[in-house]
């Protein structure tokens, strides 16, 4: 006999209709403490990903949480389980917080299922990030594939809060077709309003695409890199950073210059689970973010 699970309704669940109920603990530690959330705004990205704008309930915990560009947390759905996702907002944004979410598996298919007014757990922020305040002065090179620019999102907007304090910013973004894209209705102000170049490319085009089409390393002819003057951000699929940091390299650019974020390798944030480690390194704690030198020694870390 096969025991098949009910289909439930996410939105019609006890557990969505009021706050999480987690076991206490006595002395919880900072990683253990649940923000309890509610969904107040949900943005439809692509056919695959969404835009959620998650409020703490508690007003002294939601004035307390900050993060840095770079850095996640847990997320948590009441009954179906726990995934890491990458802070996709400003850090100076107090109001709610900004998590760029793809339909990939069980949980984060109940979480496309959810409205407005659904309450969620949130632990964190975790994680290494990005250092903003040493590109200060330099140019900067932000470099994303598919989802990457999800996680690029959260610097792109430090960038922009502080914009006077860089030179140069440039964006190279590439995904598989025009319709993956993310965050497009943003790019005609990062360009005019944040003086920030960006440059597009897909594999492959449809009859409404104009723009470039081909690998994302070809986006490189159309810029000119300072490799004295300038700090590289990269994040994407594993392949896609062996090809760009290989060829950074080959321009001149420090590999300590260059950093990326090994954010799909996240599971449980504290370094318990042990699904994160490469090698001896566990990511969710010592990342997500490196230089691109110590992810060559990373044993297979890309």
């Amino acid at each position: 006999m096969t025991y098949r699970i009910p289909k439930q309704d996410i939105n019609l669940l006890p557990t969505m209709e009021m706050p999480p109920r987690y076991h206490a603990k006595n002395g919880l530690m900072h990683t253990d403490r649940v923000h309890k959330c509610e969904i107040i705004n949900i943005v439809q990205l692509t056919e695959m990903e969404k835009l959620f704008h998650l409020k703490i309930l508690d007003p002294g915990e939601r004035d307390l949480f900050t993060f840095r560009p770079g850095q996640f947390v847990m997320l948590e759905v009441p009954g179906f389980g726990e995934v890491p996702i990458s802070i996709a907002g400003s850090s100076s944004n107090r109001d709610y917080i900004e998590l760029v979410i793809r339909r990939a598996g069980r949980t984060t298919e109940v979480l496309h299922q959810a409205r407005r007014g659904s309450r969620l757990g949130v632990r964190g922020p975790f994680g290494s990030s990005f250092p903003m305040e040493e590109m200060r002065g330099h140019h900067v090179l932000l470099v994303a594939g598919g989802l990457g620019l999800a996680p690029l999102r959260a610097p792109l907007c430090w960038i922009s809060e502080h914009r006077e304090e860089y030179r140069d910013v440039s964006v190279l973004y590439g995904a598989r077709e025009p319709a993956q894209q993310l965050f497009t209705y943003e790019y005609a102000e990062w360009e005019t309003v944040n003086r920030i170049r960006m440059l597009t490319i897909v594999d492959q085009g449809d009859e409404s695409w104009n723009g470039r089409t081909g690998r994302i390393t070809e986006l490189f002819d159309e810029i000119e890199i300072q490799p004295g003057a300038t700090y590289a951000i990269v994040c994407g699929p594993p392949v896609m950073f062996k090809f760009v940091c290989d060829h950074l390299d080959s321009l001149g650019l420090p590999m300590n210059r260059m950093f990326v974020s090994l954010e799909r390798r996240m599971h449980c944030g504290m370094g318990k689970c042990c699904r994160c480690m490469v090698g001896s390194t566990f990511t969710c704690t010592e990342g997500p973010v490196f230089d691109y030198w110590s992810v060559l020694n990373l044993k297979e870390a890309i």
